[in-house]
């Protein structure tokens, strides 16, 4: 399998305060690799990072095979990489359509943007009835289909998702994490960084847990959960 993102020893900091030490991981074509970790672990910072929307202190990263430590996270976007932000981050008083027809800015992107705005609708029926509604006035777990959707818009081959499930009805948690497995099914590679564990290990083919900063642990996701710490931590299950 070749690797399409790495990063080699990445050190991310808040002016004087770290955030992220010496992390390094990867991420194979075609692989659905997760990132799980508690609050406060510096998920967030890793992803704003690997989307250029944060710099790096030391350390490289690398997507296929190109140090693409210096670029700007526009430039990482026209390497075909999308990000599906933390709490959606919409503009709240465009309509639906309107933001998914902002993840279609890039050039490439551009010319199969009706293509684009079908093939979200088709996954997200719902979406296509409410496509002149203000992003701002849709429920949690609408407005995470229209993320998801935006980030689609750009046809990227990788995709950094972060915290889908957060503040959304299991029911919803569901729905989401089968349209991941879905877009996975097309073709398209996923970094998932998530605090629900047992849905990410759920659908990764592989794992590492992100604590204070650092990677922890690493290895198959059914490994992962059967180790006392991660179960521990994450199932809430105590061991004698």
């Amino acid at each position: 399998m070749n690797t399409l993102l790495e990063a080699q020893s990445l050190n991310v900091s808040y002016g004087d305060a770290p955030a992220l030490w010496d992390v390094s991981f990867s991420v194979g074509e075609g692989e659905i690799v997760s990132i799980v970790g508690p609050n406060g672990a510096g998920k967030t910072t890793l992803v704003n990072t690997l989307a250029r929307l944060q710099p790096v202190r030391t350390g490289r990263l690398l997507y296929r095979g190109d140090d693409v430590t210096g670029l700007s996270a526009r430039e990482m976007c026209n390497r075909e990489v999308a990000l599906i932000p933390e709490g959606r981050k919409l503009w709240g008083g465009m309509t639906v359509e309107e933001n998914l027809d902002m993840g279609a800015y890039r050039k490439a992107a551009r010319p199969f943007r009706d293509e684009g705005i079908a093939r979200v609708y088709d996954m997200f029926p719902v979406l296509k009835e409410r496509r002149w509604q203000a992003a701002g006035t849709l429920s949690g777990g609408q407005q995470q289909m229209v993320a998801i959707g935006r980030a689609l818009m750009a046809r990227p081959k990788m995709l950094l998702i972060d915290e889908p499930s957060l503040g959304l009805a299991p029911a919803v948690v569901q729905q989401v994490f089968e349209v991941i497995r879905a877009i996975h099914a097309g073709g398209v590679s996923i970094l998932l960084i998530e605090q629900n564990a047992v849905r990410a290990l759920e659908v990764a083919q592989r794992a590492y847990v992100l604590e204070g900063g650092r990677i922890v642990s690493t290895g198959l996701p059914a490994d992962l959960m059967a180790q006392p710490h991660i179960r521990e931590a994450y199932l809430g299950e105590t061991t004698a």
